[in-house]
């Protein structure tokens, strides 16, 4: 008589993920994924892969190391990959030395090509536009690359006002916690929406987000809890150098001017004039501690016409000049040459 006993039948893996980690990636973006991708994959927290599988390629196995300097050591060789449901490019430091192997490149080529998903994290957005992998979609940045990203790419526009973007096989995130909203979103799709908010309820992480909600940005001295006005100010984020008229950033919002001032007021209790010149202030007070660039330069960073308005509206709203903000923050340049014109010494 046959042993009627038989081991319990595992589960088919409902997601099945790899990663290319791009030289100096951001650690963040990928231990938020590869986190919510643990968490859903079993009971608890007991991290064994079975309704989930993730693992991290390479051309050689050699550990890649991370922007904040931890080496994360690949499992698979590209010559080993099976087939996944998504493939992830971590991206990171923004420079010109190549990110990934020429055959690492190769390999997300094939892929792409043969109708994997590809994903982009932090700025391995980047990496997929160099490679002519986003022509045709729109992706989504940080706040903070944004510029970058248009310097680099001068025809491309992208979405820098949203945490995370699905568009068909292609999906792109902001990076940060952004990337663990991203990897519940797949989890929901995939293993069920129980799965993805018990992962981040256990990353402590209150609820999912969708793509569309705004990104977190530079602060202002209130946070701001309007989604229109969010939007609003990340937009103004993006034109620091060259400030965009209101009425444009009306119209690029689908709204009227009169419309968001009410939401500004409502909102931060300050008008979006107002809220764009504290942006644009406090960014040239992040530049004028931690760079030695001339006020002139920061000045021109930061939207303002020359050194000496620069100097004029910092000691109007906050009582300060630049070269007296540099001294207080050790850096002890000289009032005269700091603006480019003579200002009175105090008595």
């Amino acid at each position: 008589m046959k042993n009627s006993a038989m081991p319990p039948a595992q589960p088919n893996k409902r997601l099945r993920v790899a990663f290319l980690l791009a030289g100096r990636f951001t650690l963040s973006a990928f231990a938020n994924f590869v986190d919510v991708l643990r968490l859903a994959a079993d009971e608890a927290d007991m991290s064994r892969p079975i309704l989930c599988e993730w693992t991290v390629l390479s051309d050689t196995l050699g550990p890649v190391r991370s922007s904040c300097g931890v080496r994360v050591q690949p499992d698979t060789r590209l010559r080993n990959a099976g087939s996944y449901d998504y493939l992830v490019v971590v991206g990171g430091l923004i420079s010109d030395e190549v990110a990934l192997s020429p055959a690492e490149l190769a390999y997300l080529r094939r892929q792409a090509a043969a109708g994997v998903p590809v994903v982009g994290l932090c700025t391995g957005v980047f990496i997929l536009q160099e490679l002519g992998l986003l022509k045709g979609y729109r992706c989504c940045v940080s706040w903070f690359h944004h510029q970058d990203f248009m310097d680099r790419f001068e025809a491309e526009t992208p979405v820098s006002d949203q945490i995370f973007v699905v568009d068909r096989d292609r999906l792109t995130c902001s990076g940060g916690h952004g990337a663990a909203h991203l990897a519940a979103f797949l989890v929901q799709r995939h293993i069920g929406q129980s799965a993805a908010i018990k992962s981040l309820n256990i990353m402590m992480i209150d609820e999912a987000m969708s793509g569309e909600k705004a990104q977190p940005g530079q602060a202002l001295t209130r946070r701001a809890r309007d989604e229109l006005v969010k939007r609003a100010v990340l937009r103004m984020q993006q034109h620091i150098e060259m400030p965009k008229p209101i009425d444009d950033i009306a119209r690029d919002l689908g709204t009227s001017r009169r419309t968001l001032e009410r939401r500004f007021l409502s909102d931060l209790n300050q008008t979006p004039l107002k809220a764009y010149l504290e942006l644009r202030l406090e960014r040239a007070l992040i530049r004028l501690r931690s760079s030695d660039a001339s006020v002139t330069e920061v000045a021109l960073a930061c939207g303002f016409c020359d050194g000496p308005h620069l100097s004029r509206t910092l000691k109007a709203e906050r009582g300060i000049t630049p070269a007296e903000y540099r001294k207080a923050q050790g850096g002890g340049a000289e009032p005269e040459l700091a603006v480019g014109v003579l200002l009175p010494r105090a008595e």
